[in-house]
């Protein structure tokens, strides 16, 4: 039997959610071992001078315990 826990992360892009996603996965890996999955909770943009500068993404990663 396998133990899962999820943690809620933040993560930015300035060119997609797509990127920011990829971007908040990888840097999860480098300090949660075992990811095994993650779904978007949120998505946020932050505009400035009237165009989008920054999209947000809220992430779920979920991750094994050994």
């Amino acid at each position: 039997m396998s133990v899962a826990r999820v943690t809620e992360i933040i993560a930015s892009s300035q060119d997609s959610f797509e990127d920011a996603t990829r971007k908040g996965v990888k840097r999860a890996s480098k300090t949660l071992k075992n990811v095994t999955g993650a779904w978007v909770k949120d998505q946020r943009v932050i505009v400035k001078n009237g165009k989008v500068a920054e999209y947000r993404v809220v992430l779920k990663v979920t991750f094994i315990l050994k």
